[in-house]
């Protein structure tokens, strides 16, 4: 069977919400356009206003902190960002206005935890994605490592619980964590597979709940005997990837 590539996914604001495209122009050295382009900063953050590069992940809101932020999806529109969640009112904002953008930080306060410190203000470093590494790596996920371990936890997992920007289909199960080091092609993009994933509580979370459900961490050190899944990946040579595409490794 011919490995393909079967989701393509990203997160516009980091942490809060997901959606799902159809194709992406990638460029080399550059993470997935449009990807954490921007984030939402809380009231502890070691910075204030915007800063002027990428900054760790504990400044800002996370599904790993707040479980409510992982059932909010996303769709895009140019500059337009549409968020829906279960237990909240949709919402469309456009980004570079700085209204909706504290519209947004209302918007995001009752699904936050009151113990948490509160939402502030929305972040944008042109040029850098708020990823949880200052590379801009892509992450590449196995729809058969996936299927592996929602058999061994006995429930099927979602692939928006794991964040993730590529879904392979037709590897064997962890055959991309054996890609370490290896270069890969996708469509008209080339890549190299860098490192594992260590994966957080946030992947805990039913993305369609927003509850706690399923302990993915003890499930993955039980099967695999770490904490991993997934891996991120380098552009080496950019150009057009889309839903189908084969993959070949190099």
């Amino acid at each position: 069977m011919t490995a393909r590539l079967a989701h393509i996914l990203r997160h516009p604001i980091k942490a809060i919400g997901v959606e799902e495209i159809e194709s992406a122009s990638l460029a080399k050295g550059r993470a997935l356009a449009g990807d954490r382009r921007w984030a939402v900063a809380h009231v502890a953050a070691k910075f204030s206003g915007q800063p002027g590069a990428w900054q760790p992940k504990m400044n800002f809101l996370r599904g790993v902190a707040g479980p409510e932020l992982m059932a909010i999806s996303a769709a895009c529109n140019g500059e337009q960002v549409t968020l829906r969640h279960p237990r909240a009112e949709t919402i469309t904002l456009d980004m570079q206005s700085e209204a909706d953008r504290n519209r947004l930080v209302a918007w995001l306060e009752p699904l936050w935890p009151d113990d948490r410190p509160a939402p502030s203000h929305v972040v944008e470093v042109p040029g850098q994605a708020m990823t949880d590494w200052a590379d801009p790596f892509l992450s590449l996920l196995s729809l058969s490592s996936l299927a592996e371990l929602s058999h061994h936890t006995g429930q099927a997992l979602h692939v928006n619980r794991w964040r993730a920007n590529l879904w392979v289909d037709g590897w064997a199960p962890l055959h991309e964590r054996a890609l370490i080091g290896s270069h890969i092609r996708i469509g008209g993009a080339t890549f190299e597979i860098v490192q594992p994933i260590t994966r957080c509580r946030a992947t805990t979370v039913n993305p369609a709940t927003g509850a706690n459900d399923c302990d993915t961490l003890a499930a993955l050190e039980s099967l695999w005997g770490h904490k991993d899944f997934g891996v991120y990946a380098r552009v080496l040579s950019g150009g057009e990837i889309a839903r189908g595409d084969a993959i070949e490794v190099l």
